[in-house]
């Protein structure tokens, strides 16, 4: 029999463990791939469908698995049974395993009472109700806020920039609020300086190193003092784990790994993705971490591979200009910065998930989403 991988997930992390799998060991390993949901939403557009560029792409899962020759379950998991390993999901199901791949994400949870939240498509008509009435001249201030707790920041700055830019008849005064001690600071030093500037030209302030709290009567409480006033107010949610059981977890409900992927104190149990300690909440990352994964696997499967660990390599990215096209051409003091509208997102389609087997795959099932 082949060796049977299940992987539980059907984001960024889980369909890059399978595509990878099918590539470095198509003979040797069956794979079953098991989401709450029959398709993949293409998340980074999200920032951009608000204005009109470009829209969420989905990607139904039976037609990966199809290609993949892998099996597709529509269910949760909900937690392992190591010593019979068994994966056990929300529909009393379970299935066998010789590994599993855990990549179910996280969950999005609103961090700031009172504000808007912006989590992704389903969030996209709020904002751009937000802008209608930003046009119509109802809405003259608007806070962007990054909460503390575990965020990716970037879609913040995305909007930010974009409202800024936006043609409109009337204009609204626009403030980036975050918790960071830098904008985008886990980008490191360079695009700090990069967006700082970019934020500056537009007229968007900044207040950096915060606690937002919540949202009352147009005013948005920070800690340990202070507060911003505004007429609206869109914030980022925070990201919490996933318990299940029979998972070691840390407090947050995140998985610690090691540099393969192993789950800590569990046999032939791995993880990759937001469900992961690891701090950047990317799909980038997801996918290097699922790439990780899958060659151990193989190699364990009996492919002749040397399985790498994981080295994450968001900056370098970045900083090859490989990664966000705005601002590597701003980084690299490029005088192409000024001709390139601000009013697309940061990062080109292609750029927002730097996944090996998923990017090229997403190229040819979805027209036009990597173009």
């Amino acid at each position: 029999m082949a060796f049977r991988a299940v992987i539980a997930g059907g984001g960024v992390a889980g369909i890059e463990a399978a595509l990878a799998l099918h590539a470095l060991a198509p003979d040797l390993v069956s794979v079953e791939l098991v989401s709450p949901e029959p398709e993949f939403a293409y998340r980074p557009l999200a920032v951009s469908e608000p204005f009109g560029h470009g829209h969420v792409h989905m990607l139904d899962l039976r037609t990966v698995a199809g290609d993949i020759g892998a099996e597709l379950r529509i269910a949760g998991l909900a937690g392992v049974d190591d010593a019979a390993s068994k994966a056990l999901f929300d529909d009393g199901s379970e299935a066998e395993y010789d590994a599993l791949v855990i990549a179910c994400g996280t969950k999005l949870v609103p961090a700031v009472p009172g504000a808007d939240t912006f989590a992704g498509p389903r969030d996209v008509e709020m904002f751009r109700r937000l802008l209608d009435d930003i046009g119509a001249g109802e809405v003259g201030s608007l806070a962007f806020v990054v909460p503390h707790g575990v965020v990716w920041p970037l879609p913040i700055y995305e909007l930010a920039l974009m409202t800024a830019r936006r043609p409109a008849k009337h204009s609204a005064e626009l403030a980036v609020v975050t918790s960071e001690e830098e904008p985008l600071g886990i980008l490191g030093p360079a695009a700090v300086q990069a967006v700082s500037e970019l934020l500056q030209e537009h007229g968007v302030s900044v207040q950096t190193g915060v606690l937002p709290m919540a949202v009352r009567d147009g005013t948005l409480t920070l800690a340990p003092a202070g507060a911003v006033r505004a007429d609206r107010f869109v914030a980022l949610p925070e990201q919490r784990g996933i318990e299940l059981s029979g998972v070691p977890h840390d407090p947050g409900g995140f998985i610690r790994v090691d540099e393969h992927g192993r789950v800590d104190g569990l046999d032939n149990v791995f993880a990759a993705g937001d469900i992961t300690t690891y701090s950047a909440k990317q799909g980038g990352v997801a996918a290097q971490q699922a790439d990780a994964v899958a060659q151990i696997i193989a190699a364990e499967a009996g492919a002749a591979i040397l399985p790498e660990p994981f080295r994450p390599v968001l900056r370098s990215v970045l900083l090859t200009g490989n990664g966000p096209r705005y601002l590597s051409a701003r980084m690299r003091g490029s005088s192409e910065i000024s001709s390139v509208a601000t009013t697309q997102p940061f990062w080109s389609p292609a750029d927002k998930i730097a996944a090996p087997f998923l990017a090229p795959y997403l190229a040819r099932r979805i027209d036009g989403a990597l173009r």
